[in-house]
């Protein structure tokens, strides 16, 4: 059984740390102000205020420390990661979950922190939530479903998502753990401490950015490693500015997925709203799910857990 963090209450506190890629602390303020407006404090790790010079928000050994120390915090209930970008594989093998552990607490974000999705679930068995970070919240509206999600997580109100019917959809219903994120972090962690377990499960993921070819080759990848074998259901989400090669690569980027998982018989749905993009729902990675696919649309719906 997964271990679920405590959901949070009013005054609690949510720590803010840049683990990863360099972000201005300025176009950190919507979000401060959106968590408080909700009800809890905000404790900002020393990576938020980084001066550094290049493309990190400060040395490996900062970026470590920062997150090892709200990790270890017991005043800090959640911790929510300013961006993704890259950076947390190089310090994921020296992070301490001793504390952790024992008192479990809700990490938040996207993209590169696929990595500590995957890897705490992975080797701990605990929950996390794949969510919209800091620079969402600028400029979002006040009833953005997206970021209310995130709050809704957070309260501990079981989600419902509904989507569109997708052509290439493959109907039918699966019920599982949920585990995934970012493509190119699954595929880059495949065969480490860190790499998703995916069988029997409902598998997510999405992108941005990539060449058509190497969104193709990294699906080779997954499947070659025996994580597109057995999954109770796959979710596609946005993969959003693909690009393409001056000769092109022939198929769009569902036709492309579609091909590597042609021959197996779980349901599969494309265009779920998670991405890099607005649309991007809160979803619990180790809570578990339904997932209904017909022809008419597709609902996730998490199933509620007692504590």
């Amino acid at each position: 059984m997964t271990i679920i963090p405590p959901y949070l209450k009013k005054n609690d506190t949510i720590g803010i740390v840049a683990p990863a890629g360099f972000m201005p602390f300025e176009k950190m303020q919507a979000c401060i102000q959106a968590l408080q407006s909700w009800g809890y404090k905000v404790k900002l790790g020393a990576t938020v205020h980084s001066t550094s010079s290049n493309y990190f928000s400060g040395t490996d050994k900062e970026r470590l420390d920062d997150l090892q120390q709200m990790l270890d915090d017991k005043e800090v209930h959640a911790i929510l990661c300013a961006r993704g970008g890259y950076g947390v594989s190089r310090i994921i093998d020296d992070i301490s979950f001793k504390k952790f552990k024992k008192s479990p607490k809700w990490i938040i974000g996207f993209s590169d922190i696929t990595a500590l999705h995957t890897h705490i679930l992975t080797r701990y068995k605990i929950a996390t939530i794949h969510a919209p970070m800091a620079a969402a919240f600028n400029d979002a509206e006040p009833d953005n479903p997206y970021i209310l999600s995130l709050k809704n997580a957070l309260e501990g109100k079981p989600a419902k998502y509904e989507c569109a019917a997708n052509a290439l959809n493959r109907p039918g219903k699966a019920s599982g753990v949920l585990v995934g994120g970012n493509l190119t972090l699954l595929a880059h962690i495949t065969g480490t401490d860190s790499e998703a377990q995916a069988k029997n499960k409902i598998f997510f993921m999405e992108d941005v950015g990539e060449y058509l070819y190497n969104i193709d080759r990294m699906f080779l990848q997954l499947k070659r490693s025996g994580q597109l074998k057995k999954l109770a259901g796959l979710v596609v989400g946005g993969f959003t500015d693909v690009k393409d090669t001056e000769r092109p690569f022939g198929k769009a980027v569902y036709e492309i997925i579609k091909d590597v998982v042609h021959e197996c018989k779980y349901p599969v749905c494309f265009g779920f709203p998670v991405s890099h993009e607005k649309e991007n729902y809160a979803l619990k990675v180790g809570g578990r799910y339904q997932l209904t696919i017909k022809e008419e649309g597709v609902v996730l719906k998490e199933e509620a857990i007692s504590r």
